[in-house]
């Protein structure tokens, strides 16, 4: 592979704890085509990992639950024939999941306070288009 691959800050995909499995890529194919094994399957055991400060592991397992077998992220890739780029592909994808799942929750949003002279103009507007409509009516027209 080209290096490490940075999560966030000074984390990196820990190389000694990612499991690689090739196998032949589906879809349609003649002669001489999909014969190397140009599927990569890359798993990385969440629950075990001592890469990830215990505050990104936590976020990371509740984040990526539905993603997770048994505490295993897995991510495949077979976008490209080279396998070479497929493990490129795979272990830049294994990062950015892992960066996403593992970045602090948004600050909450405050409510922003309207104006006063605002919400005056609004009131005196509203009071003055009903003051037109009320003109409207043929009542006094009689």
């Amino acid at each position: 592979m080209s290096g490490p691959y940075v999560i966030r800050g000074s984390v990196v995909l820990p190389e000694a704890e990612l499991v690689w499995r090739f196998s032949r890529s589906s879809g349609p194919g003649g002669q001489h085509v999909n014969t190397s094994d140009s599927n990569v399957e890359l798993r990385l055991d969440l629950v075990k990992t001592e890469a990830l400060p215990p505050v990104w592991k936590e976020r990371a397992l509740e984040r990526l639950a539905g993603r997770l077998v048994d505490g295993v992220l897995s991510v495949r890739a077979s976008d490209h024939r080279s396998q070479w780029r497929n493990r490129e592909t795979a272990a830049v994808r294994m990062a950015a999941l892992l960066a996403e799942a593992t970045a602090p929750p948004p600050k909450p949003r405050r409510k922003a306070r309207i104006p006063r002279g605002i919400n005056e103009r609004r009131l005196r507007e509203k009071k003055q288009r009903g003051e037109t409509k009320r003109g409207r009516s043929g009542r006094d027209w009689g």
